[in-house]
């Protein structure tokens, strides 16, 4: 492992800013620049092979066969659909199928798969809104959807992604790209890039590739600037599709992109996918998008079996942090890798530096660090140099590491303007742990009436108890245990 003090970037604590911060933004995250910043999309392409993770690094012990989820399906109009028991009835190409055998390794589709394939490769290509757990195989849903709708002579941008992080883009472009390997088509990733490689957009050429993935930012900065043509778009994919069409996410920008591709593309075929849809976003989404089908779990269903979830009173803060080194770091060495939410980049911060202070080897990640030094941590993360890792919700939605066997809640979600719950927050975070029907545990530290107030609020509101541990080392290790890590 390396050493805390090389690997660990100490995030900057906030400094007086020009303009007040945006609370709204979630995840921590400032999308993009303005156009006239000195930072801005750039025309050298994201090298996401420098990012790829070594695939004989990806073991897991505490690995179990993913349960069947209670998946509903809802269709519209007369249009029949069978689901897959096999990728073969899906009629792929042959290089799809060699990919994904050969290089997804994947056997028979899971159960969200095999009901949505159908939906989304069957003409006349409807809409679709699915919603399913954490870890359950959507990103093959769309990937796979992209991949099949592609014409391979034709040479420009027919389909596209948006998702909320330049993380989850990029994770999503490797899927697409190891996918897609024998297929020859060509993908590339508009997330905001680093100073260095600045090129002015209007000097960058035209986007040539056939399916661009990036946030919703830059996607909407290439297509105002004419760089990114829309006219042959046959699919829309919005990963986290609740928060890309919340008031607090990124619904501006993700309406514009809709229209204008609508406007430009005969047909353009959406696809809504998230673990978490509220009533308002899916009464909002069943407005914005017609004739759909639709997949969806029950909010009581969603909060992962596979998942133990546990709450610890905490007296103070000194006690929490405490409990991280005495708990985690020292009964967790060997259970794989954690991951520490907070809330605040200051948090981060604290948290941070108290740890690094005394020893321990960690690494932060928060919207304020540049691009260069979160694609470094995010990949020191997944190659498995670094085992703790503390986090703003920057990664709270569709980090993808099968490793993760713990989530630690430092602070408990909460929505800026109300402080009540974050229910959606909270059930993204705890899906970093038992990715897929992987073993995991999810310990939630309590101080205060506020947090013993918010996580009463969070088990009513999914109908389950969480369990309380005491503070000691037998509490923890049968806790441990009971979630089968040891």
């Amino acid at each position: 492992m390396s050493d805390a003090d090389s690997t660990a970037v100490t995030p900057p604590e906030n400094k007086p800013q020009s303009a007040p911060p945006r609370p709204k933004r979630w995840g921590d995250e400032e999308d993009d620049p303005v156009e006239e910043s000195t930072v801005s999309s750039s025309s050298v392409e994201l090298n996401v092979g420098d990012l790829k993770i070594d695939e004989a690094k990806k073991i897991n012990k505490f690995l179990d066969d993913p349960e069947d989820s209670n998946i509903k399906a809802v269709t519209s109009g007369d249009t029949p659909y069978s689901s897959a028991s096999s990728f073969e009835d899906l009629n792929l190409s042959p290089e799809l199928l060699k990919g994904l055998y050969v290089e997804m390794k994947f056997q028979k589709p899971s159960k969200i798969q095999a009901i949505s394939l159908p939906m989304i490769l069957t003409p006349p290509y409807k809409d679709l809104i699915a919603q399913a757990h954490n870890g359950s195989g959507k990103t093959t849903c769309f990937v796979l959807g992209m991949l099949s709708r592609v014409d391979p002579n034709l040479k420009v941008p027919q389909a596209l992604c948006i998702c909320p992080t330049r993380e989850l883009a990029i994770q999503n472009l490797e899927v697409l790209q190891k996918m897609g390997r024998y297929t020859g088509i060509s993908s590339e990733c508009a997330v905001p890039m680093d100073s260095t490689n600045y090129i002015s957009i209007h000097k960058r050429p035209p986007v040539s590739a056939q399916i661009v993935i990036g946030t919703p930012g830059t996607i909407k900065k290439w297509m105002s600037a004419k760089k990114l043509g829309t006219s042959h778009v046959r699919i829309l994919v919005f990963d986290e599709a609740d928060h890309m069409l919340a008031e607090d996410g990124f619904k501006d920008d993700s309406l514009r992109i809709k229209k204008d591709i609508e406007r430009s593309s005969r047909h353009c075929q959406v696809l809504l996918f998230s673990a978490t849809f509220n009533e308002t976003v899916k009464n909002f989404v069943s407005k914005v998008v017609k004739d759909y089908n639709q997949l969806f779990v029950k909010k009581e269903e969603l909060s992962l079996d596979a998942v133990k979830q546990y709450k610890v009173y905490c007296p103070d803060e000194l006690t929490k942090i405490q409990i991280i080194k005495d708990r985690i770091f020292e009964l967790g060495e060997n259970l794989g890798q954690r991951i520490i939410f907070v809330r605040t980049r200051n948090s981060a911060s604290m948290l941070h530096k108290q740890l690094v202070d005394d020893g321990y080897s960690v690494t932060t990640i928060q919207g304020a660090i540049t691009p260069e030094d979160r694609d470094k941590i995010v990949k020191e993360f997944k190659d498995g140099l670094t085992q703790v890792l503390i986090s703003t919700d920057l990664l709270a939605r569709g980090f993808d590491q099968q490793h993760i066997n713990l989530v630690i809640n430092y602070d408990l979600p909460v929505k800026y303007e109300s402080h009540e719950p974050d229910y959606e927050v909270y059930l993204h975070r705890i899906g970093r742990a038992g990715r897929f029907g992987r073993k995991g545990a999810v310990f939630n530290l309590l101080c205060g009436d506020r947090d013993e107030n918010t996580m009463a609020k969070i088990e009513q509101y999914f109908n389950s108890q969480v369990t309380e541990v005491k503070n000691t080392d037998d509490a923890f290790q049968d806790a441990l245990k009971a979630a089968g890590l040891l």
